[in-house]
């Protein structure tokens, strides 16, 4: 995840890529965007980066040499000379063009946006975006006049949904770039489009995506998917979150025997996690080997977001970082309130 607050959307170019298997043309801009209304890069900070706040890591790839690349190579050349951007904006459009030869592909509008102050891994990077928006939702267009109301309606994109997106961020160069993506529109064949076909990427494998992702994945299933399936106090949640940190901030080695074994120990509680970790890897696109080594540096950055903070209404916030159970929960009919009740051995 990156905040998206002190991110700048620098340029923006817009062109339309019809269907080439269906004979459809492509119609090139002569301009870039115009980007002078504060409002409207608020707008399009949100629709162009909200998406891609939770999205899996990928890299691009080429099966003989990545300079063959023809979306890296547009890219880099944006990177190496941001004046280039106008003219590469227009190649990466082409290129689509050129792979759109499915006829169940739709035509749409091509948006390439170049970013600047992307915080990406302690870092602030550039980053190149681009989407194509397929689908338009029709909405009713109100202007008061002098005698009442004037009903029109129109079509436009709603900018709380993305079609099909992707952000390249100026950093593992040498590696094919990172690079996140989003494609919302597609479903089975139809989908590997995007990212097989035009994009041409694969997902990250390296240590650092490989442990960030297990951590998300383990918290995901703590926070959200344990409390439908059992019952179980914040405590305990917050007892599950501190083992799972604990077990990769205390190992060089990760094995998913030994790690279901430290963290969760019941078979029930284990078997409901292996089936929500395989659908984690078809939702993000990825696959979890039973032994990998972790990094450090991607444990660091996720247990901030592991928070072991039991919050008591709006007066107490008590912070557990192991031995849950030393604390007790309890009701108190005579006053009717909750409780909990805390054995420690020194004040400090």
């Amino acid at each position: 995840m990156f905040s998206i607050s002190d991110i700048r959307l620098d340029m923006l170019a817009t062109h339309y890529v019809g269907n080439k298997a269906n004979g459809e043309d492509i119609y090139i801009s002569k301009e870039l965007v115009e980007l002078e209304s504060h409002e409207l890069k608020s707008v399009l900070l949100q629709y162009f980066l909200t998406p891609f706040q939770e999205a899996a890591s990928f890299h691009f790839w080429h099966a003989s040499d990545l300079k063959l690349h023809e979306i890296m190579h547009f890219a880099s050349a944006i990177f190496d000379n941001p004046d280039e951007f106008a003219l590469q904006s227009a190649n990466i459009a082409r290129h689509l063009h050129e792979a759109t030869n499915l006829p169940n592909i739709k035509s749409g509008e091509v948006h390439i946006a170049y970013f600047k102050g992307c915080p990406v891994d302690g870092k602030m990077v550039d980053a190149i975006g681009i989407y194509k928006t397929e689908s338009k939702e029709k909405f009713l267009k109100i202007n008061q006049t002098r005698g009442g109301y004037l009903f029109e309606p129109d079509e436009g994109v709603n900018p709380n949904k993305m079609d099909k997106g992707c952000l390249i961020f100026n950093i593992e160069r040498e590696e094919g770039y990172r690079v996140h993506v989003v494609d919302k529109t597609n479903k089975g064949n139809e989908a590997q489009f995007w990212k097989d076909i035009f994009l041409k990427v694969r997902a990250s494998a390296d240590e650092y995506h490989t442990t960030h992702d297990y951590l998300k994945l383990c918290k995901e299933f703590i926070v959200d998917q344990i409390p439908g399936e059992y019952e179980v106090t914040k405590v305990e949640q917050i007892d599950y979150l501190n083992k799972s940190v604990d077990y990769f901030k205390k190992k060089e080695e990760f094995n998913k025997e030994e790690f279901e074994q430290e963290v969760f120990k019941i078979p029930e509680l284990i078997d409901s996690f292996r089936k929500y970790e395989k659908q984690f890897e078809e939702n993000y696109e990825v696959e979890f080997a039973n032994n990998f080594d972790i990094s450090s540096q991607a444990v660091k950055k996720q247990s901030r977001v592991f928070k072991s903070v039991l919050k008591l209404d709006k007066n107490f916030h008590v912070y557990i970082h192991g031995n849950s159970d030393m604390i007790e929960k309890g009701y108190d009919p005579q006053v009717g309130m909750n409780y909990y009740k805390i054995y420690f051995e020194e004040e400090n």
